[in-house]
């Protein structure tokens, strides 16, 4: 079987959906759904994401998403692979949780960025077994925020959605239009399950093609956005104040501050770098890939509890992509 079609450029728009292995539950009841949402959060935060709209079912979620550094990929292994590790700790389980890799529909916002959001939208009403019959009544959507019936996350994206509507009411108009139920045309693309993972016509598919061609061979944001261990190590050094040679060096004793520096540099070589864990481990004095893991872990779960941790990650981040 080929591999699907997946193109990634800067400032590209996607519907993005993924389902639990065997159908089963993904959200381990309301910390689930919370633990989810910072989560993609974290995404926006850190890798510049925006999301427009989003949509948590029992068993699977759609997220209409913007990419301003064409970083798709790198986006859902932190949102598919940090929340499995959440919901891991959550249902004291272990394992993979979702059938395999996300789904991602290449959209042209300019004709389908308000059907796609109303549709999403309307997952709690439209599905076999519907879920509430108000979809102001569904919490886990990001409809009551734009209906003004729920505060938004700092994090949602709503201005764009607003002005295309064009309503000068924009609550109401919203709801109106998603009440209005969804358009034959777009029913009948998501019923198609062959059909090719672009909501366009012929000349936005050529004309994104050319942006981004496959991102599966050669993702744009992956020639542009990835770094060397050395500036890595240069950056945290600079943000925690130590020299960066006691980062990498083995065996020796280290506080606190230098220890968590440390493991906050494993983490940013795993994620801005090319090099494996094993390459890290090798980097950082010789220690085993299973230890650079750990280390990983650790940092993160920590920056779920500590702002301060997290802020000082952040800087970094900035320090790398200005």
């Amino acid at each position: 079987m080929s591999r699907p079609l997946r193109i990634e450029y800067e400032g590209a728009w996607y519907h993005v959906m993924n389902r639990g292995r065997g159908r089963q539950a993904i959200f381990p009841g309301e910390a689930g759904y919370e633990a989810f949402l910072e989560t993609v959060a974290e995404a926006c935060r850190r890798l510049r994401l925006e999301v427009h709209a989003y949509c948590l079912m029992p068993n699977h979620y759609h997220l209409l998403v913007r990419t301003p550094l064409g970083n798709l990929s790198r986006v859902m292994r932190h949102i598919d692979g940090v929340y499995t590790q959440r919901y891991n700790r959550l249902a004291e389980t272990d394992g993979p949780l979702f059938r395999g890799r996300y789904k991602a529909i290449l959209v042209d916002a300019d004709a389908y960025l308000l059907a796609v959001s109303r549709y999403i939208h309307r997952n709690p009403v439209d599905a076999a077994d519907p879920l509430v019959e108000d979809l102001a009544d569904w919490p886990w959507s990001s409809y009551p925020a734009y209906i003004n019936r729920a505060k938004a996350p700092e994090w949602l994206a709503t201005e764009t959605t607003y002005v295309m509507l064009g309503q000068r009411n924009r609550s109401a108009g919203y709801r109106h239009f998603v009440e209005a139920g969804v358009e034959e045309e777009v029913a009948r693309f998501y019923a198609n399950q062959r059909a090719t993972p672009v909501l366009g016509d012929e000349a936005f598919r050529s004309w994104a093609l050319e942006q981004g061609g496959d991102a599966s061979e050669s993702p744009l944001w992956e020639r542009h956005r990835l770094h060397t261990a050395d500036e890595v190590l240069a950056a945290v050094a600079d943000e925690w104040g130590v020299d960066p040679a006691s980062l990498t060096a083995r065996g020796r004793q280290l506080g606190p501050r230098q220890g968590r520096a440390r493991q906050v540099a494993m983490l940013l070589c795993r994620e801005k770098t090319e090099l494996t864990l094993a390459a890290i481990g090798e980097r950082f004095g010789g220690i085993h890939y299973s230890a650079v893991g750990q280390n990983v872990r650790r940092v993160r779960k920590a920056m779920e509890a500590d702002r301060g941790l997290a802020r000082s990650y952040e800087a970094v981040m900035s320090r790398l992509d200005p």
